[in-house]
Parts: structure tokens; C-alpha cells; sequence
């Protein structure tokens, strides 16, 4: 089978690849398989391993043990020149001296490409980015968010097969940040080259990834889309880790086909499956804060998964609220509601130290057995 006839879902693969410092393991036989065209996401905490990972595809650092496979090329022993891979890197590295025309054409020139070539793709990735009236500007004259789209220009006009980011807008504000996400996207998308990006912004990675690894202690603990990896996280990291969660300990009681109960410190919870577990296991129960509700009233009809306790923190954030409440045991509890109106939403008469009813229904938790 030639590279051409290689099927979409393993274009770029990494077969237990290891990176040891000395003694200290920081990538640990990690595998993972990226897609033709999609923009893959490595995620996680600073130290995890995530750039380590990317310098090893990059050509950077050399795998211990391992193999990474490009469009059926083991590349792992290639030097990075001998790649075709591009990266921008988080400081954009772009030539102070250079105007914006030169710094694209910069690495087609030691090339060696033909004069009327070299223009052609330049002025195409000047469009491409929308940068065509700046081409003469120098890097200090163009704000955060043009100077990124530079550095893109750059990096794709030597037409990579794969295109690693390393943190590409850590050195944007955060409004800046959220507007440029889906101009990437939309620009990577639109060259349709494979995208590999390291990030530690969970917000970044759910927005621009079709595709999430999410990774602690040199490991991946789990790949999935955006909403896989909020909805159905495989493992307590992961749950607390994207986004907010209410963790609750217990042992399982009732474990059938279509519903199980764990006993927790603040009562039983109902889940609405089950989880062919050992009756008396250790496990969790993680539940979002934006599926529960809250009122001050007890709620008519509800008799699972309803729980009392009194409010001690409020946070209006504009587009929602977020209550932190105390149960009787001292576990707190964070609810979080959709401001409908000015009024507020189903809290929205709900004030410090009120006593308050909240609960979920039986699809909004998910079991952790690790």
C-alpha cells in the first residue's frame, strides 16, 4: 500500500513513543492517531508533556523509544529540515528587520524557488490572511493579532503536510484571543492542512480542535471531540479538569441495566444507567454545575436527586449566575444558571445565606470508576 492509499484517520501516528530527561519520564509511551485535515489538540497542565510531544514530532527532540509515522513515513529519526512539517511558536518568531512580505518569503527564498513562484504564493498567503495592504509593514508596526496571522503566513507557505502550534495565542489578550480563534480556524480549515496544536487554555482547545488529548503526567488520559471529552470524561482528572464539575464519593448500592444508586456522605444519588460494577465499590459521580437547578421553593414532583442546603457565594458573570452552596456536611456545591432575562434565571430571586433546594435528573451524572 503507497502513502496515497492511506486512510484519513492514521495520516500522522505515534506508536508508543517515550522521552526520558535523566530519570524523569516526561512523554510515557503515548499513542495517538490524527486524522487528515483535522486540527488535533494536545491539552493539559504545564509540565505534562505536551511540548515535549510536540518538539518530538517537530523534530526538536529525539523519541527514546517509539515511532511517529507522517503519511506512512516513520519521520522519527528525520532531522527537523528534512521534515515536512512547519511550527509557530508562541513568540512568533518573526524577523524584526524584515517587512511582512519578506518574512513570508523568507524560507521559500533559501528554497531556492523561482522568482514568479515565490510572488504567486506570497501575495496568496497575504490574502489568505487578509494582510495584503501591510505586506510592507515591519513586525513592530502590526498589533498581536496581525503578527500572529504573519507567522501563519509564514508557516504555511511552503505548503507543510503537517502544522504544529505551540501555543499560538498565549501571547494575545483575552478578547483579542477569542476573536482570533475562529479567524485560525477558519484559515487552517480553509488550506485544509493536518493541525497539530499544544495548548493549556481549555476554552482555546474546545473552540478551534475537532479532536482533544487530554494529558497529565506524560500520558494521554483521553482523546475525544470537544463535547466527548466534557459530557462522558473517562476519569476524574479529566472531568475536573475541563471546564467545572461537582464531584461526589460514594460506594455503589444498585447497579442494574437501566439505572444504578451510589451512596454518598450526602446521600444516594440516582443515575439513570448502569455501570455493571461490584456492588460496594468505590466510585464517583460527577455533575456539571449548569445541570442542576436551583430554587428556594421545594420542587413539585422531584424525589431523586434533590438535596438541600444554604447559599454562600454568588458570582453574576452577565450571560449566567453561579451559586456555591453549603450542604449540611460542609460538601459545597456549585449551580450555575443561564441569566434568560435581566431578571435573571430560575435563581434569579436567590440572595446570600437563603436556603435552597437543588437537584438533577437521573442523564446529568456520570460515574468515574478511577
Amino acid at each position: 500500500m503507497t502513502a496515497s492509499d492511506l486512510p484519513d484517520d492514521g495520516f500522522l501516528r505515534t506508536e508508543r513513543i517515550v522521552k526520558r530527561f535523566d530519570d524523569v519520564v516526561a512523554v510515557d509511551h503515548v499513542s495517538i492517531s490524527v486524522k487528515r485535515g483535522e486540527i488535533f489538540a494536545l491539552l493539559g497542565s504545564s509540565g505534562c508533556g505536551k511540548s515535549t510531544l510536540l518538539r518530538m514530532l517537530a523534530g526538536f527532540e529525539t523519541p527514546t523509544s517509539g515511532r511517529v509515522i507522517l503519511n506512512g513515513v516513520d519521520i522519527a529519526a528525520l532531522p527537523p529540515y528534512e521534515r515536512p512539517i512547519n511550527m509557530m511558536f508562541q513568540s512568533y518568531a518573526l524577523f524584526p528587520h524584515l517587512s511582512v512580505w519578506d518574512n513570508i518569503a523568507f524560507g521559500l527564498k533559501r528554497e531556492g524557488m523561482a522568482r514568479a513562484q515565490l510572488n504567486e504564493r506570497v501575495d496568496e498567503m497575504l490574502n489568505l490572511v487578509q494582510l495584503a495592504d501591510f505586506a510592507r509593514r515591519k513586525p513592530h508596526q502590526l498589533s498581536g493579532g496581525q503578527q500572529q496571522r504573519v507567522a501563519l503566513a509564514r508557516s504555511l507557505a511552503k505548503k507543510p503536510q503537517l502544522l504544529l502550534l505551540d501555543e499560538p495565542l498565549g501571547a494575545l489578550d483575552k478578547k483579542l484571543r477569542e476573536r482570533t480563534q475562529f479567524e485560525l480556524v477558519n484559515i487552517i480549515e480553509s488550506v485544509g492542512v493536518t493541525c497539530v496544536m499544544v495548548t493549556h487554555d481549555q476554552e482555546e482547545a474546545m473552540t478551534m480542535a475537532s479532536r482533544i488529548a487530554v494529558m497529565s503526567k506524560g500520558q494521554v488520559l483521553q482523546v475525544g471531540t470537544p463535547k466527548e471529552i466534557y459530557e462522558y470524561p473517562n476519569c476524574r482528572f479529566v472531568a475536573d479538569f475541563i471546564g467545572n464539575i461537582n464531584l461526589f464519593d460514594g460506594r455503589l448500592s444498585v447497579d442494574e441495566a437501566d439505572r444504578c444508586e451510589v451512596t454518598t456522605a450526602e446521600g444516594v444519588l440516582h443515575v439513570g444507567h448502569g455501570i455493571t460494577g461490584a456492588v460496594g465499590m468505590a466510585l464517583s459521580v460527577a455533575v456539571r454545575p449548569e445541570k442542576i437547578h436551583i430554587a428556594k421553593a421545594r420542587p413539585a414532583g422531584v424525589t431523586r436527586n434533590l438535596f438541600t442546603g444554604t447559599v454562600r457565594e454568588i458570582a453574576y458573570l452577565g450571560s449566567y449566575s453561579t451559586y456555591v452552596i453549603d450542604m449540611a456536611n460542609g460538601h459545597r456545591v456549585k449551580v450555575t444558571n443561564t441569566n434568560a432575562t435581566r431578571e435573571g434565571g430560575e435563581g434569579g430571586d436567590i440572595t446570600w445565606g437563603d436556603a435552597v433546594y437543588f437537584w438533577w435528573d437521573g442523564a446529568a451524572p456520570v460515574v468515574l470508576t478511577q
